[in-house]
C-alpha cells in the first residue's frame, strides 16, 4: 500500500495531501474583504508555500480550478495569475464563477501538482 501524507490536517480538512507523487491542495482563499488582487497574490504565495512544504512548485502544476465570485472580476485575477505562473509551465486551468463560503471570499484556487 502505497503511502499518503497528509499536511496542515485539521478536523474537517488537510490543506495538501500527497499520494504517488502527486500533490492535491486544497481550496486557497486569501483574507476576507481584500481586493481581487491582493485576495489572487494571498492564494498564490500560498500555493506557493503548501507546494514547496510537498515537494513540488508552480512549474509542476498540472492542474488549476479558480473559482471568483464575480466574472467582472476575471480579468484583475488573471493580471495577478499571469505575472505568477512560469512561461512555458501553465497547468490546464479552468476558471468559473461561484458563491464562495462567504461574500468576503473573490477568489480560490485548487491546485494538483507533480512532485520534483
Amino acid at each position: 500500500m502505497s503511502e499518503i501524507k497528509r499536511v496542515e490536517t485539521g478536523p474537517r480538512m488537510s490543506q495538501a495531501v500527497v499520494h504517488n507523487g502527486i500533490v492535491y491542495l486544497a481550496g486557497q482563499v486569501g483574507k476576507p474583504g481584500e481586493s481581487v488582487t491582493e485576495q489572487t497574490r494571498e492564494v498564490l504565495a500560498q500555493v506557493d508555500r503548501l507546494l514547496a512544504e510537498c515537494g513540488s512548485d508552480k512549474t509542476r502544476i498540472l492542474t488549476a480550478q479558480v473559482w471568483i465570485a464575480d466574472m467582472a472580476d476575471f480579468a484583475e485575477m488573471n493580471a495577478v495569475w499571469d505575472a505568477w505562473v512560469p512561461a512555458g509551465h501553465t497547468p490546464a486551468r479552468a476558471t468559473g464563477e461561484s458563491k464562495l463560503a462567504t461574500p468576503d471570499y473573490k477568489v480560490e484556487v485548487i491546485v494538483v501538482a507533480a512532485q520534483n
